[in-house]
C-alpha cells in the first residue's frame, strides 16, 4: 500500500470550497492536475476523470464515487482492471477552520493498492499533481469568497 496526502488552507468556507470541488465542467479552466471529469458527484455513480500529472503520462479513467457528504466529503475508487491489480481511493476532506468557520483546510488523499502498484505508482509526480490542484483551487475559493 502507498499513500499521499497534501493539504491546503483556503480563506474561504467549506461551502465554497465544496461548490468549486464539484463544478466538474469548469476543471479545464483552472485544474491542472484533474483536467476533466464527467458524470455527477453522486454515491454509486461512475465518473470518468482525466489527470495529468507533472512529468508523467496523463490517463482517464472510471472510478466509482463511494462518498458525497456536502461540505465535507468527496471520494471514489477507481481500479485497473479487476480489484487488487491497482486500486486508487481518492478522496477530498474539507474541515472548517476559524473561530467561526470561515476557513477551510483541504486535504487531498490517495491511497493505492494491488500488485502493479510498485511498478505503477509515481510518488513525485502525483505529489507535484496535487500540490498544483491545492493551489489552483486555493486561488479559485480565495477569489469567489472576496467576490461573494
Amino acid at each position: 500500500m502507498e499513500q499521499i496526502e497534501r493539504f491546503v488552507e483556503i480563506d474561504a468556507p467549506p461551502t465554497v470550497v465544496w461548490q468549486i470541488l464539484l463544478e466538474f465542467d469548469a476543471y479545464p479552466e483552472w485544474n491542472p492536475f484533474v483536467t476533466a471529469i464527467e458524470g455527477k458527484p453522486i454515491e454509486g455513480e461512475e465518473l470518468r476523470v482525466r489527470i495529468e500529472p507533472p512529468d508523467s503520462r496523463g490517463m482517464t479513467f472510471e472510478p466509482e464515487v463511494v462518498a458525497a457528504e456536502p461540505n465535507e466529503r468527496f471520494a471514489w475508487l477507481g481500479r485497473l482492471g479487476v480489484p487488487f491489480v491497482f486500486d486508487g481511493y481518492h478522496e477530498f476532506h474539507l474541515e472548517p477552520i476559524g473561530e467561526e468557520g470561515e476557513r477551510t483546510r483541504l486535504l487531498q488523499r490517495e491511497t493505492f493498492r494491488g500488485a502493479l502498484v510498485p511498478l505503477l505508482f509515481d510518488r513525485e509526480s502525483i505529489r507535484a499533481g496535487f500540490d498544483a490542484m491545492n493551489a489552483a483551487i486555493k486561488a479559485r475559493a480565495e477569489e469567489a469568497n472576496v467576490a461573494a
